[in-house]
């Protein structure tokens, strides 16, 4: 047989869109061509796989060799293409009898010796593969990410010659063991609320936070605790659903990230470094990449030192953080990945880290600049905001710390969130316009008493929708049925930047 074909993979974003391989051997000058866009890595598969097929006892033909991967114009790259290739230069050289091939997909990049490596994006192929009701066949080195999949429709093989025994003596490879998810997962890191000393209006915002899925903003000098109240709010917050575990570990095998079996399944949580780019964050490349943002999906993105980041990275965050999705368009592709992400920043409140009293050592003019390096825009994307000011005197030499931990702070937010799904299907963070209307109703001298305040503080309407939707959280945690005036002026409360801008301006003005 001069003609095979071999099914296989490509990784287009979270999907995995179907590869045909034909390979076809005919007279002519040796040599093999590789045809149907492949980028650099795809056209060194053609060393990789000499070396893999001679080293595992079979003969590389001294024929002319024709690869056609298809479809013709959809762009390959990676090594993922070593295995099935390989494969059908030996069906197609008679080397390799098979009649299963239209039962598997191959997946794999060879080592010279022949051994089967990992790969990225292995899990979106595998689904894909198993609605096409074929089996996935990959390294053994994907057995901890694949174990985690509902549906075990893959083999695992740690050589070439174990896939091709197989296939051709029905030798068995290896199968998926099912993954036993640990309970205790929550506690492995060591971090909890009642670490933190004082801070307990930080600490309710946080709770306010968790429960309604509000992105919050720390203010405060260095050392008083913004960037360890930010890493302890996963603590707080429910476990993954399977559908979320699920988009985690495709988002997670797109990156290949290596998973911590006694951390599975947890919320992401990404801190990237102010230095990143703007392509770091949202995500790109000729053929687009997932970014921070994306990783983070399901989880907690934190931006700690916000100022310190370039004002354009942060401002190409804005439309993904209200779509929780973000669209990438290269001349190659166009690609959506999903964006559903906590957002949690920290920042100084100016360059010296303090903006008043003896510790306030620059102008109020030097300080507004620092402050308008993050943009208002991006500011109005923070539901809350709250102040972190430092310590008392002594407490450090006699600290209190809060008798609530996590575990009892997380019951309450649970019983809130249970209340937000039963009363409408979703957390408040993403009600609409209509169902804020709704839900979140107001009496007469209520809303005259927001709508005023509004108007003191100088925001948009978005910071009325994002203060009606606090209101409700908070009300929820309080098991209340209607939004009351103290639930109001709590919101109201958590915001500190809006308070800090106007205090600013009071002192230059005189």
């Amino acid at each position: 047989m001069a003609l095979a074909i071999i099914y296989t993979r490509a990784s287009l974003g979270i999907s995995a869109p179907l590869i045909t391989i034909e390979a076809h051997i005919s007279q002519g000058l040796p040599g093999l061509t590789l045809v149907g866009l492949p980028e650099t890595v795809v056209k060194e598969a053609k060393d990789r796989v000499r070396s893999a097929l001679i080293n595992s006892g079979y003969t590389y033909p001294a024929k002319r060799i024709t690869i056609n991967l298809s479809p013709a114009d959809l762009p390959k790259e990676g090594a993922r293409y070593d295995l099935p290739i390989a494969l059908a230069i030996l069906i197609a050289s008679e080397q390799l009898i098979s009649n299963k091939l239209e039962c598997y997909e191959f997946i794999g990049e060879l080592a010279l010796s022949g051994k089967l490596q990992r790969v990225n994006a292995v899990i979106p192929s595998i689904l894909s593969a198993s609605k096409d009701h074929r089996i996935c066949i990959v390294s053994t080195e994907h057995q901890t990410e694949v174990s985690l999949l509902p549906n075990k429709s893959a083999l695992l093989a740690s050589h070439l010659l174990e896939i091709c025994h197989h296939l051709e003596n029905n030798t068995p490879l290896i199968e998926i063991e099912d993954f036993i998810i640990n309970d205790e997962i929550e506690n492995q890191d060591n971090k909890d609320m009642s670490d933190i000393i004082g801070q307990n209006n930080a600490k309710r915002a946080a709770e306010i936070t968790a429960a309604g899925n509000h992105n919050i903003l720390f203010l405060g000098p260095p050392g008083t605790g913004k960037t360890m109240l930010a890493q302890r709010i996963s603590t707080l917050l429910p476990p993954l659903t399977a559908k979320e575990a699920l988009d985690v570990l495709i988002i997670s095998s797109l990156r290949g990230i290596t998973f911590n079996e006694r951390k599975w399944p947890t919320r992401p949580f990404r801190a990237p470094h102010h230095t990143s780019s703007a392509v770091a964050l949202t995500g790109g490349g000729s053929l687009p990449k997932p970014g921070e943002i994306t990783l983070a999906h399901h989880g907690i993105l934190f931006l700690d030192e916000l100022p310190e980041f370039e004002r354009r990275v942060l401002d190409a965050l804005r439309e993904p953080l209200d779509a929780r999705e973000i669209t990438i368009s290269r001349a190659k592709a166009k690609i959506s990945y999903p964006a559903n992400v906590l957002l949690v920043g920290a920042l100084n409140p100016s360059p010296t880290g303090h903006y008043q009293g003896n510790h306030n050592r620059v102008p109020i003019k030097q300080i507004l600049r620092y402050l308008s390096k993050v943009s208002g825009p991006f500011l109005d994307r923070f539901d809350l905001s709250v102040e972190m000011p430092l310590l008392p005197q002594g407490a450090l030499i006699h600290p209190t710390f809060t008798t609530e931990n996590s575990t009892v702070i997380r019951e309450r937010v649970l019983k809130a969130r249970e209340r937000q799904f039963a009363r409408c299907g979703k957390v408040n963070t993403y009600l609409t316009g209509k169902e804020i209307e709704c839900h979140c109703s107001l009496n007469t001298s209520d809303a005259t008493f927001l709508e005023d305040t509004l108007n003191k503080l100088g925001l948009s309407i978005r910071a009325w929708h994002k203060i009606l939707k606090v209101s409700r959280t908070i009300a929820d945690l309080a098991n209340e049925e209607k939004i009351q005036r103290n639930h109001l002026i709590e919101a109201l409360s958590f915001r500190a930047m809006d308070r800090l801008m106007i205090y600013l301006q009071k002192q230059l003005d005189g």
